[in-house]
Formats: structure tokens, C-alpha cells, sequence
């Protein structure tokens, strides 16, 4: 993997993303069409695969949203402790998740007065990420 930075550090997998959600919502597009066209006879079939597109559509976010929710809470621990360690004090408490998630790409050097800064002026996660001088890849994250 080339070296990471602002520029590039966002990650899709191509089957997932490209291939996979157009699937899921092109089945979906078909089953409802097939519902519509449904005669009394394929009824309960065409509602069977409605549902089914439904359910699937349900699996493919949540999948999604449960892993990335572990990781983020991975990552504000991990930030959390690395800034004690770093400076003996938790993070500030006016950080938002988003925030310490953008602050896991800031070197050791430059954390704790990021942090800070961030904290009060509010700053957003691309404003934060921008603001890295010495980018800390972090290759871990789907």
C-alpha cells in the first residue's frame, strides 16, 4: 500500500461498494417492478422477493454500520489513551467522536496541541485532518 496521507486515506473495497450495493438495490428495483406486475397467481412469490431485496438491503447497511461502531469506539479509546499517555490528562471533554476519529491521523507530536485547538474552535474532521503536518497512517481501517 502507498504511503498514506489526507489526500488518499479513504478506503473502498470495489466489490462491496461498486459491485454489491448496486446489486442489492437494482434487486430491489426488480422485485418491487416484479410486485406491481404480479398476477394473483405469482402474488405471494413477487411479495417473498420483495421482502427478501428488503431484508438484504437492511443486512448490507447494518453490516456496515455495526463494524464501522466497533471501530470507532476501538479508536476513541485508543486516542484516549494514547493522549494520556502523551500528556498524563484524558482528551478534552468538548471533542466529539468525529473529532478524535480525525485526530487518530496526528503524529505524537503534534496531538495534544491539536487536540486542544480543536476542541476550541470547534473545528470539523477534514479541517482537522488538513490541519496534520505529520500524517499517522492508519492502514487498519475498512
Amino acid at each position: 500500500m502507498k504511503e498514506q496521507n489526507f489526500n488518499n486515506h479513504t478506503r473502498y473495497v470495489p466489490v462491496w461498494h461498486f459491485i454489491v450495493a448496486p446489486a442489492i438495490l437494482c434487486l430491489l428495483i426488480g422485485a418491487f417492478i416484479n410486485l406491481a406486475d404480479a398476477s394473483d397467481d405469482n402474488l405471494y412469490s413477487a411479495s417473498l422477493i420483495c421482502l427478501i431485496s428488503i431484508v438484504l438491503g437492511f443486512i448490507y447497511w447494518y453490516v456496515r454500520a455495526f463494524a464501522l461502531k466497533a471501530q470507532d469506539r476501538a479508536i476513541r479509546a485508543e486516542e484516549q489513551f494514547r493522549h494520556f499517555i502523551l500528556t498524563g490528562k484524558p482528551l478534552p471533554q468538548a471533542l466529539r467522536l468525529r473529532q478524535i476519529i480525525a485526530l487518530r491521523f496526528a503524529s505524537d507530536e503534534e496531538l495534544p496541541a491539536l487536540a486542544e485547538k480543536a476542541a476550541k474552535e470547534n473545528m470539523g474532521n477534514k479541517e482537522i485532518k488538513a490541519a496534520i503536518q505529520n500524517w499517522r497512517p492508519d492502514y487498519s481501517r475498512l
